[in-house]
């Protein structure tokens, strides 16, 4: 291929910030030894018997030290996502001509219909057939894990709906947004009157749209009465594959169409994909979706570029291919580069974000960080990730050896031969033989004894496998980048209800810290071609939900138990050495403030944001961690549940009012409603007490963090005592965390008299 004249990006890194965040690192350094020396002092003191300090229990100095240390550890790790942020423009206009760009494959992944309305998937499968590029180069995989009709007959009427109406009219008028149901959204509902042929046409197509969508929903209710069945089939069925053309496409949706003519032009090629799954066997959540994609494409279009995308995360700009090519045939780091990462962003999340769904810091500001390395984490959904990186060496290693790639990668003779890069399929024509090997290496048992999930494809050790993959990437010597754009190039479904996002947010510290407890925890695993910053990145992540867990539990309950019975942890306010303390605790909130800010978001999203903070440690990092620990010991399997993506109208209403909605289960509320009530019965037993006794000056420093935690927690005050809706916390559960709250300070005053 000709190299382009003009680079295809710039890559500029903001100095300016780097310089500020390495100002403060050594300012918050310094603060952090004087406490570590404050808390050292005070141990000495006792092992020489002073007197004053004698009279102090040892217990809740230890733990409260330990809490700290703690934090200071995560906080000396995440310094590396700050250390050099790099922001990057491609220029996709400099791109070589349509003949001369190489083939991208899209992978989508849906698993149960019933939590992933089919209409949805169908929309992203929609807007991944409408991106720019040219259509002989674009191929979309779905692969349905339940191996559902409805979702198979919802491709179906997708394509025929696609063909005929939504893709010419997005390209005669430069429509952007490819997802018929969101740019339906977006556009008036009376659209006026007028012989204007975009009017007239957008009428038409938004008809047709509609015809489309009762369609796939008749089909929805259809599947949903036969429930029973559909649960069999889900765990229990055959491997099908199915290519999505004018064949299969019934009168029915033919009849939809109408019969005026249309100028249809040129359609990507789809793919339907139900692997075989059957109960006796492993299927690898995800990544063994992704895996069977991986060998099923290899036999029909063998890309060498793939776009991973979750089911509701649709194609928000047409142009994401062509600004992630801006990267990947980039001559100076083409041969490194593994995949290009888009952040993920949501269209169903409003401004002040109450439930933190949004993940805002991490896409939005430390991916950024990590580009300024060796490149951000595999974060799921929305990247671009070239073909052989997935491969790993065997290939090259292995390439003359038949019997060393069949232990690779499987017994699948045409496979094998696909992993030759230039080997083209004919995307054309498709044979019997063709279609007989297809659905042979979607079988169940096709990985067994072979290097999939290990060595080859995406990886199965942990149930992130986005980021246990991105992370084996990168210590085989390849980089990644990070692409961030004004337009969001895709838009998704974010968790909005308090029970979706504990459950969600376990699943994933689950995953996380199960990597970084075990032999490959990125601070000490791998060779020496991952950097130091880059390690220390990844650790933060795999390590965040256990230390922020043992710490928020430590600083939820401890200083306020020592309120309660008036025991002093921190200087007083005499001493110069409570400002260490202080700076930290300010400055910290100060910069999360301003770093909401320079994102874009409000300052009343930085309240929810610290609320979820300290909601997820003390429930969803909490469970996620002692689940990671439970399966290091062999106590227990990795279970999965998919999101629910099916919309509450109650739910919805609250989240539009700002309002927490707290139905959720026990395992989450108890947790958090006791942890509220310490800070409550020790903030006011604890301020009577220092009332009484005018020592104001030892216990100030309580008084403040007991008073912070609970105007951070008075939706869970508000939710237990004023609240009358359904989506209060239930009263029985009341009950049983103030139970919880006086055994706490029981046990708690016995432990202190030891």
């Amino acid at each position: 291929m000709k190299e382009p004249s003009q680079t295809l990006h710039l890559r500029e890194v903001h100095k300016l910030t780097a310089a500020a965040t390495r100002a403060h690192t050594i300012i918050v350094s310094i603060a952090i030894s004087t406490i570590v020396y404050f808390r050292a002092s005070f141990l000495l003191q006792r092992t020489t018997n002073d007197n004053n300090n004698n009279n102090i229990p040892l217990l809740p100095w230890l733990l409260i030290f330990s809490a700290e240390l703690l934090l200071s550890f995560l906080w000396l790790l995440g310094q590396s996502l700050r250390w050099r942020p790099v922001y990057r423009t491609p220029f996709p206009e400099r791109l070589p001509e349509d003949e001369k760009l190489p083939s991208i494959d899209v992978f989508i992944c849906t698993a149960d219909p019933s939590r992933e309305p089919t209409l949805d998937v169908m929309n992203t499968v929609i807007s991944a057939l409408g991106l720019d590029y040219p259509a002989d180069k674009l191929h979309v995989y779905l692969s349905d894990d339940g191996g559902a009709s409805v979702t198979l007959e919802g491709m179906k009427a997708a394509w025929a709906f696609a063909k005929s109406w939504w893709l010419p009219y997005c390209r005669r008028y430069g429509i952007k947004t490819r997802s018929p149901q969101a740019y339906f959204l977006e556009v008036d509902e009376d659209l006026g009157d007028g012989d204007d042929h975009f009017l007239i046409d957008t009428r038409k197509v938004k008809e047709k749209y509609k015809v489309f969508k009762e369609r796939v929903l008749a089909a929805t209710r259809k599947y949903e009465a036969e429930e029973d069945r559909n649960k069999n089939s889900a765990r229990d069925h055959p491997a099908l594959v199915q290519v999505i053309n004018d064949d299969h496409v019934d009168e029915e949706a033919a009849a939809a169409n109408g019969d005026e003519e249309v100028d249809y032009g040129q359609m990507p090629l789809l793919v339907y994909v139900a692997r075989e799954k059957r109960p006796s066997h492993d299927h690898n959540f995800k990544a063994g979706s992704l895996n069977v994609l991986l060998r099923v494409s290899a036999l029909i279009s063998n890309s060498g570029f793939i776009l991973v995308l979750d089911c509701d995360m649709y194609c928000n700009d047409p142009s994401s291919a062509r600004q992630a090519m801006c990267f990947h045939l980039d001559p100076n780091i083409t041969s490194s580069l593994a995949f290009v990462q888009y952040p993920q962003r949501f269209y169903n999340v409003s401004r002040s974000d109450i439930y933190d769904s949004a993940l805002k810091v991490p896409f939005l500001l430390l991916w950024h960080g990590m580009d300024g390395i060796e490149g951000p984490c595999l974060s799921g959904t929305g990247f671009y990730i070239k073909r052989k990186a997935l491969y790993g060496s065997s290939v090259e290693e292995e390439s003359d050896d038949l019997v060393q790639l069949r232990r690779s990668f499987g017994s699948s003779n045409k496979f094998i031969k696909s992993l030759h890069q230039d080997h083209q399929p004919n995307v054309t024509q498709f044979s019997d033989e063709q279609f007989s090997e297809t659905q042979f290496v979607a079988f169940c048992e096709y990985e067994h004894l072979t290097k999939w999930g290990q060595e080859v494809g995406f990886l199965y050790y942990s149930i992130v496998e986005d980021y246990f993959t991105g992370f084996h990437l990168h210590c085989k010597g390849w980089i990644s980048v990070f692409c961030d754009p004004k337009r969001p190039q895709f838009l998704g479904a974010a968790a909005t209800n308090l029970n979706d996002v504990l459950i969600q947010g376990t699943r994933w510290s689950a995953g996380l810290v199960e990597v970084g407890l075990s032999k490959y925890c990125p601070l000490i695993y791998g060779p020496s071609r991952i950097s130091v910053l880059e390690r220390m990145s990844y650790t933060w992540v795999s390590l965040y939900p256990l230390c922020f867990s043992g710490s928020l539990w430590c600083f939820s309950t401890i200083p306020q138990l020592c309120l309660f019975y008036n025991i002093p942890l921190y200087p007083k306010v005499s001493d110069p050495l409570l400002a260490a303390f202080s700076f930290i605790f300010v400055s910290s909130l100060i910069r999360n403030l301003y770093e909401i800010l320079i994102i874009g978001w409000p300052a009343r999203a930085w309240f929810g944001e610290q609320r979820m903070w300290m909601i997820k440690s003390l429930t969803c990092f909490f469970y996620g961690s002692l689940d990671a620990i439970m399966k290091s010991l062999g106590l227990r399997q990795t279970s999965f549940v998919p999101t629910n993506k099916v919309v509450d109208d109650q739910q919805a209403k609250r989240y539009s009012m700002d309002m927490y909605d707290f139905r959720t289960s026990n395992l989450f509320l108890i947790p958090m409603v006791t942890a509220v009530l310490v800070s409550l019965t020790c903030f006011v037993g604890g301020a009577l007490r220092v009332i009484k006794a005018g020592n104001w000056d030892d216990m100030f420093a309580q008084l403040i963090l007991s008073g912070f935690i609970l105007c951070m927690s008075y939706p869970v005050i508000e939710a237990m005592i004023l609240r009358k809706d359904n989506g209060r916390i239930p009263f029985s559960t009341t009950i049983v965390s103030a139970v919880a709250c006086a055994v706490f300070l029981a046990v708690g005053s016995l432990m202190l008299a030891l």
